[in-house]
Formats: C-alpha cells, sequence, structure tokens
C-alpha cells in the first residue's frame, strides 16, 4: 500500500534528515491541502498529478492528509475523482483508488461567503475526526491572478487554522503576478494585508526542475568552477527557451502578457539569479534568497539597442489576436551586471515560440585560449552547458585532438546525461517539488516579495515601451530560429556560435 512501504519509509527518513539540516520543523498530524480552481486545467493537468505522485512515494500518508478541490463547477466528489483519474494514466490502481478516496468537493463562489464556510466546515469536520490537535491548512490557488486578492480574503475571514489547535495557514499563489511594477505592487499589498510573508508562497515551477536546482550544488560544491564563474574567464552566458509550436489556441490569453512577461520576467530571470549570484552564507531559505535580491539589484537598466523583439508569421491569424498586435512572440535581451564578478559579461536572455527546436538550456561560454598553438580558434570556444528540458543534461564543450595519424582538433564533450547516469531514477515534476517545500516550510524556492520588486524594476521600463509601440516586433517564419537580428546581437556581443558540432543526446539502444 502507499506510504506504507520500505521505500517510501526511507524516503520520508531522508526527508525529516534534510529538514533538520535546514532548520525545518518537522510536523505530524492533521494536513488539509485545498486546490481552489479544482476543475481547472492546471488542476487537473499539474496539480493533483504532483499530489497523487507525493502520496505514492510516501509524503503524504493516509489517515493524516485530506484534500479538498474548490470550484464553482456543480460537482460531486465522484465527479472531481473521475476527472483527475483521467490524469493518472499508467499509475497503479490500487494507489489511484486509494488516493482518489482522499479527496473532496465543495462547490462555490471565489467571493462570497457561503462557498467558503461550507469549505471551513468539510476542513474542520475532518480536523476534529482526526483527533490530532494540530490544524495544517495549505490553499493552492490554481486561479487566474485577478481573484487572488478575493480568494484571500475569503480564506483569511473563514478558513484560518484555528488559533486553538497548533498548525499553520499557507497559500501557495501562481504567476503571473501582476503585469509591471506598479501592478505588482498593489497585488502584493492586498495580499500582504492579509497574510504574513512567510504565509506567502509565489510559485514559480522553473525553480522546481531538477538542472535547475542542480546549480547551487553545481556552483558551489565543486572547486573547479570556484576559479572559473567570474568575468576573467567567461566571455558570455545565454540562457534560452525555444518552443517547437506556436500559441495553439491561446493567442488571446497570450497577447495579453507577450512572451517577455509569460517567460523570460519570471522563469528565466529566476535561473538568471542562481547563475549568476553569490554564495550565501547558509543553505537556510532566506539566505539564498537575499543573494539572488542582491544580483537582481545590481542589473543595470536595459538598454533598447540590445533588445530584439519577433513575431512569427500567423500568430495574428488567431482570431482572437487583434490585428495590429504588436506583442512578442520571440525576444532577446542583453542583461548587464553592475559588480566585481560580472562586470562587462553579457547574459543572453532569449525566448521564443514557433522556433526550430523545443529545448531549456544554459550556456557558459569561456573566454578565448590565449597564445592559440593549435590554430583551432573556428572550431568554437568552450562551453558548458546546462540542459534543463529535455533530455537533461550537463556538458562541456572541449577542443580534443581527432583520432588519427594528423595532429588535427575537434569538439567534442564530457558529458553527463541523466537519462544514461540515471537510468533507475525517476526525476520528480517540478510542481511535486514544491508543494513538498510548501508543507516542510520551505521558502527557498519561491519568491520573496522584494525579489518580485526587484525583478519587475528590470522589465517594466522595456515593457512600457513595447506597449506603446517604441519598439516593434520583426516578423520571422515559424519554424526558424527566429529573427536574424537576434543572432547579430548575440554576435555583436560577444558570442561565438560553434560550427561543425551538433550535441547528440546518448541513449540506450
Amino acid at each position: 500500500m502507499a506510504g506504507t512501504d520500505s521505500s517510501a519509509s526511507s524516503r520520508q527518513s531522508s526527508f525529516n534528515s534534510l529538514a533538520k539540516d535546514l532548520e525545518l520543523p518537522l510536523e505530524q498530524g492533521c494536513l488539509t491541502i485545498v486546490v481552489l480552481g479544482a476543475s481547472g486545467d492546471l488542476a487537473k493537468k499539474k496539480t493533483f498529478p504532483a499530489l497523487y505522485h507525493l502520496f505514492e512515494q510516501g509524503f503524504l500518508q493516509s489517515g493524516e492528509v485530506h484534500i479538498v478541490g474548490y470550484a464553482r463547477t456543480n460537482l460531486s466528489d465522484d465527479g472531481l475523482r473521475g476527472r483527475i483519474r483521467a490524469y493518472l494514466k499508467g499509475a497503479s490502481e490500487e494507489h489511484v483508488s486509494e488516493f482518489l478516496q482522499l479527496i473532496k468537493y465543495v462547490s462555490g463562489s471565489y467571493d462570497s461567503g457561503e462557498g467558503f464556510e461550507k469549505l471551513n466546515k468539510e476542513i474542520s469536520d475532518y480536523e476534529m475526526s482526526n483527533n490530532s490537535g494540530s490544524s495544517r491548512r495549505l490553499f493552492y490557488l490554481a486561479l487566474p491572478p485577478s481573484v487572488y486578492p478575493s480568494v484571500c480574503k475569503m480564506i483569511r475571514t473563514y478558513c484560518m487554522s484555528p488559533t486553538s489547535r497548533t498548525g499553520w495557514t499557507r497559500v501557495i499563489v501562481e504567476k503571473p503576478f501582476g503585469r509591471d511594477l506598479d501592478s505588482a505592487e498593489e497585488l502584493s499589498s492586498q495580499l500582504g494585508e492579509l497574510f504574513q510573508e512567510d504565509q506567502l508562497y509565489r510559485i514559480d515551477h522553473y525553480l522546481g526542475k531538477e538542472l535547475v536546482q542542480n546549480l547551487l550544488v553545481l556552483r558551489f560544491a565543486n572547486r573547479l568552477f570556484l576559479p572559473l564563474w567570474n568575468r576573467d574567464n567567461v566571455d558570455n552566458i545565454q540562457i534560452v527557451f525555444r518552443e517547437d509550436f506556436g500559441t495553439d489556441g491561446r493567442g488571446g490569453y497570450f497577447d495579453q502578457y507577450g512572451i517577455i512577461r509569460d517567460i523570460i520576467q519570471n522563469h528565466l530571470l529566476q535561473v538568471f539569479c542562481l547563475v549568476a549570484m553569490e554564495k550565501p552564507v547558509s543553505l537556510k531559505p532566506e539566505h539564498i534568497r537575499d543573494e539572488k535580491v542582491k544580483v537582481l539589484q545590481s542589473v543595470n537598466p536595459i538598454k533598447d539597442e540590445e533588445v530584439v523583439l519577433g513575431q512569427y508569421q500567423g500568430y495574428k491569424d488567431d482570431p482572437t489576436v487583434p490585428d495590429d498586435s504588436n506583442t512578442p512572440t520571440f525576444a532577446s535581451i542583453v542583461l548587464r551586471v553592475h559588480n566585481e564578478r560580472w562586470e562587462g559579461v553579457p547574459f543572453i536572455l532569449k525566448a521564443g515560440k514557433a522556433l526550430n527546436s523545443r529545448k531549456a538550456e544554459i550556456r557558459v561560454q569561456f573566454k578565448d585560449v590565449p597564445g592559440d598553438i593549435f590554430k583551432c580558434k573556428k572550431q568554437g570556444r568552450n562551453e558548458f552547458v546546462i540542459r534543463l528540458q529535455p533530455s537533461e543534461a550537463m556538458y562541456m564543450k572541449l577542443t580534443v585532438k581527432k583520432p588519427g595519424l594528423e595532429m588535427a582538433t575537434e569538439q567534442s564533450e564530457l558529458d553527463l546525461s541523466y537519462g544514461m547516469r540515471y537510468q533507475d531514477v525517476k526525476i520528480p515534476e517540478a510542481y511535486e517539488r514544491l508543494i513538498l517545500d510548501t508543507i516542510r516550510g520551505d521558502q527557498q524556492h519561491f519568491v520573496r516579495r522584494d525579489e518580485l520588486k526587484a525583478a519587475w524594476q528590470i522589465f517594466t521600463p522595456l515593457l512600457h515601451n513595447i506597449d506603446a509601440g517604441k519598439l516593434k516586433a520583426v516578423s520571422y517564419k515559424p519554424g526558424s530560429r527566429g529573427p536574424k537580428e537576434a543572432d547579430e546581437l548575440s554576435e555583436k556581443v560577444g558570442y561565438m556560435q560553434t560550427h561543425g558540432y551538433i550535441w547528440i543526446p546518448p541513449t540506450l539502444a
């Protein structure tokens, strides 16, 4: 049974050990997880499957956890369970059935007290029957940000953990956190009036990805990288997100935000922080987030001449997209960090839709070798590549002697491909990790209010210029690399493309 086998016990023991190292409280007893927006796509495709996998691995225990879905849709408990079951394909039927029995459903509005009073009664009845004396309540808002203030007000008014019991109330909110600095600050103020900062968990699922989580270990646990990770050795750094499909019927929604708000200002900027930040004094969440804020505050204002915007041909064929839309579906932006470590090193943040490949990666390109006696500069520089998705990997592009009798060189790699090295290990989904972090009270991988403010301060002037039509998106063909101007910008700021080398993910075949 889930939650009772030896492997689950082992994982729980490891979790307890890590929690002790991070000085997190080891809590037992009654836990209620409320998924608001339970009938929506995000909840069905991401939130509930993540909760199932935590249950399957023993991190959520039968008898200690109660899961409640809340939405406006008129559904029964079994109706919601049936919808969730459709997204748990390939799982053990025994475990799925046991998990689904933990789930109840409450229907109600997001801005009136009646539904939340019913929700609180459902939670309270479970807590009383559990008889543990604790009341841990986690609210996951799988909802549009426009309803966050009203929903959080309802939670604060009707559904907080009672003071007569030990425990806590925590709220997870999804991006986007505003459209610019002013709207983000307004939203932060509204939520800040209702909850303490340690009760709010602003989720960015990119921070839960395995290779993103590995960045701190990679940088600060390996002597090899400590003397190299600076302006003396690094020429430029690219952080790239590419999709090989367009907006696929979501054009109207996407057009409200664009690729910068949707991907670069949050996902790629969070990766940037982990690549560029200084070593924290410890692994405590606040120490790590302090260093992220410092590097964000060191970023110079973005120059218009170091920005390329694109919009793929056919984007405006979507009837939900305005004919005069200037919303970028591609952007390449150069960030400059004004500090001792990174002065003069361009960080190229690039994201786009309808391109020729799908991938997300970090490329740290090192400077040329001085005194190039092998005349191999034209083949390309050393690069350290961290492939975030798909085919998770880390590899170093090196110049080596080409096998044979001639003294000829070529580019090859030192390769750690996760699919080969960790064949029997299931890499957890980002939402699994982040929900578990919330339960244990670890805010390391969540966005703090001052961090959010610093991020918006970087991008708001640029976004306002785009919205005002001062910067135009150039057209590019679907299935291409994007606008040629983006490659020209990368070359202008120092990136040297490798010619004649393609990394091929190793396979077991």
